[in-house]
């Protein structure tokens, strides 16, 4: 780049040559976790930027819920036959290609509110990219092998600090400020048309699923042309 260009012309370089790539997860979805990884290989290869941002899913609004004990019997359900088919599938399909990726992702014994986890995500993003990157990391692989509570806030405490983010400050923030910045991104994610994780936007056109990261990949490849 030029090194006469500065303040707003330097900017507007920066951008002309950036594409930023918006995306959304929710870390109690097995596609957001399997899309992560591919996610990244991609930014890094056409030279994009992530803008990582929570969606919490509510599962119960379409796939009912249920909580199943410790053998995995079911100890409380409010799905109809249906709903259980699609849960089934669901995590049969994300463990088949999990397995091909030697990633773990076994079944939750109950419907998790993930807001805490989610929240937290916006805290680290603030402290650079190297610890978003750890804390998608930790929470995803842990939490898939039902080793993390994405409800603690102590525990997503222990995970950001373990990530290398500083986090004085951070339980009142995800009860507060924090939670009502989550709750304005989920707003404004639907506003634009997500209902669902990982869904990326690319210049404002939207994308729901990791398959469509190719077709992701030919838009870059378009605007470079």
């Amino acid at each position: 780049m030029p090194g006469w260009l500065t303040g707003a012309a330097r900017a507007c370089a920066i951008g002309a040559m950036t594409r930023q790539i918006t995306v959304y997860i929710d870390y109690k979805s097995p596609y957001a976790f399997l899309a992560k990884d591919l996610v990244y290989e991609l930014a890094e290869a056409e030279g994009a930027a992530l803008d990582w941002l929570p969606y919490t899913l509510n599962i119960p609004d379409y796939l009912g819920s249920a909580t199943l004990g410790p053998q995995g019997e079911v100890e409380e359900e409010h799905r109809t036959p249906h709903q259980w088919r699609r849960v089934r599938y669901s995590y049969m399909d994300a463990r088949r290609y999990a397995t091909l990726r030697g990633l773990v992702i076994r079944g939750p014994r109950k419907i998790w509110d993930s807001a805490c986890a989610n929240t937290g995500m916006l805290w680290v993003k603030r402290q650079g990219e190297a610890p978003l990157r750890r804390y998608h990391d930790l929470v995803f692989e842990r939490f898939w092998k039902r080793e993390l509570d994405i409800e603690d806030p102590a525990v997503i405490e222990a995970v950001a600090r373990e990530a290398g983010a500083d986090v004085a400050g951070l339980r009142d923030w995800l009860a507060g400020d924090g939670r009502a910045e989550h709750d304005r991104i989920r707003v404004e994610a639907e506003a634009q048309g997500v209902f669902g994780v990982p869904t990326f936007v690319l210049d404002g056109e939207l994308f729901w699923g990791r398959e469509h990261l190719e077709l992701i990949r030919m838009r870059l490849h378009e605007r470079k042309g």
